[in-house]
C-alpha cells in the first residue's frame, strides 16, 4: 500500500482534482483558482505531465496563445488508485 508521491504533493493534488472535474482547464485558470505564480505553476505541471497525469495541449486564442491541460486516463486512473489508497491507510489505523 503505497502511496503515490507525485499526486501527494498538496499543490499537485489540487491540480489533479480541478482537473477531475473539468474537460480542461488552461494555464491562467489554474494560476489563478490555485494562487500560484506563473514558475511554481509550470514546476508542477511538469511533473505531472512527466509521469503521464496530464496531456498538454497548445493553442491559440485570437492569436494568442494559449495552453490548456487535461487528466490523462492514466491521472484518472492514478488518481482514483490515490483515494483507494489512503482509504486504506485510514482504515488501517482504526481499532478493530
Amino acid at each position: 500500500m503505497e502511496i503515490d508521491k507525485i499526486i501527494h504533493e498538496p499543490t499537485r493534488l489540487r491540480i489533479m482534482m480541478i482537473l477531475a472535474g473539468l474537460e480542461q482547464a488552461d494555464f491562467t485558470f489554474l494560476v489563478t483558482t490555485l494562487s500560484l505564480t506563473r514558475g511554481n505553476l509550470s514546476r508542477h505541471i511538469e511533473k505531472l505531465e512527466s509521469a503521464g497525469y496530464l496531456k498538454v495541449k497548445k493553442s491559440f486564442k485570437d492569436r494568442v496563445p494559449n495552453t490548456s491541460y487535461q487528466l490523462t486516463q492514466k491521472g484518472s486512473k492514478a488518481l482514483a488508485q490515490y483515494w483507494e489508497t489512503l482509504d486504506a491507510v485510514r482504515q488501517s489505523g482504526r481499532p478493530g
